[in-house]
């Protein structure tokens, strides 16, 4: 079974859409009240994708990567820059539907995932900068987003502050302490050699399920909004492209003017990847039927995210030239 989600995790460019399929022909065909059930399980399935990239984060890698300079850069990015774009493009598209552009906001303003630190590697870039960002990111945006969204869409949407708290503990913070806990008691038990070579290499697997769980129920609960309106995905998939679009040209700008190789790919992956996970989980669990159509707009987002990191580990060479080695 570990053999089959390792396979899984590594073929994410193929696994989310159909997964997300999947989740629209279930959503169209079963009974509506099951599917409207499956909300409840957002909460456990994002609690089970951040959970084991805790246990599998090693804190000591922190110093490695901490260049204050490119990590004040990378957060300036992420949260000076990127969700201002997002909601003016919210504004722009989806003038007279504030939670569409809530969707946009909040995939705007949870960076960093276990994807940057994947595609990070994967382009030879610096893995202990993208750490840093992953870290940082994710305790910075939990802790920003109740604020951005009250400042900049509380008029439009109803915003329940404390249950965005909430949610952000249940989601965030709670599964870091655990994995942080479960790590330390998994290294005393079989080492740190048998850890890294036999243990740590199956939490990312179980991540994996977390991640295509949240996809099929968010597909699922707005399957029949689709069907009754199909340009509606159009209407989605423009802003985002214009979105990851600026989001990508301005990271690659900065990097390679700025940082050296390996730092400017972290930059990158550190800006560009979103955690469209505990977005998700936010936009369902706090705002109720109406952030059904901002979780849409998250769900499609997983699309452009997945096939661009893809994408863009091919043009690493082409923007900062050969690695090291």
């Amino acid at each position: 079974m570990w053999d089959y989600l390792i396979k899984i995790n590594k073929n994410l460019i193929v696994a989310i859409p159909c997964l997300m399929a999947v989740g629209f022909v279930t959503g169209v065909f079963v009974d509506q009240e099951f599917v409207k059930t499956l909300r409840h399980l957002i909460v456990p399935l994002t609690f089970l994708m951040v959970y084991p990239m805790m246990v599998t984060l090693n804190f000591k890698h922190l110093a490695q990567g901490l260049n204050l300079k490119l990590q004040t850069v990378t957060q300036f990015i992420n949260f000076g820059i990127i969700p201002f774009i997002a909601y003016l493009l919210g504004v722009l598209f989806f003038p007279e539907q504030p939670y569409m552009a809530l969707g946009l906001l909040l995939a705007s303003l949870l960076p960093t995932s276990g994807m940057t630190i994947s595609w990070t590697g994967f382009a030879k870039g610096n893995m202990g900068a993208a750490i840093n960002m992953t870290v940082i990111g994710l305790v910075a945006g939990s802790l920003a987003t109740p604020f951005y969204i009250e400042w900049l869409l509380g008029a439009k949407v109803q915003v329940s502050f404390l249950k965005v708290i909430q949610q952000i503990f249940l989601i965030v913070f709670l599964p870091m302490a655990a994995g942080f806990i479960t790590r330390n008691m998994l290294l005393k038990k079989y080492g740190p050699a048998e850890f890294k070579h036999r243990i740590a290499p199956r939490f990312p697997a179980s991540s994996t399920v977390g991640v295509l769980g949240i996809v099929f129920v968010a597909m699922a609960l707005k399957a029949e909004t689709i069907v009754a309106n199909p340009t509606v995905l159009v209407t989605i998939f423009v802003p985002l492209l214009i979105l990851y679009f600026l989001n990508y040209s301005l990271a690659t700008l900065i990097g390679v003017n700025v940082f050296a190789r390996g730092e400017a790919i972290a930059l990158v992956y550190g800006t560009v990847m979103r955690n469209l996970s505990i977005a998700l989980a936010i936009a369902i669990n706090a705002f109720g039927e109406a952030g059904a159509n901002a979780a849409l707009v998250i769900a499609l987002a997983y699309v452009i995210q997945v096939q661009s990191a893809a994408w863009y580990v091919k043009l690493t060479t082409r923007f900062f030239g050969p690695p090291d080695h």
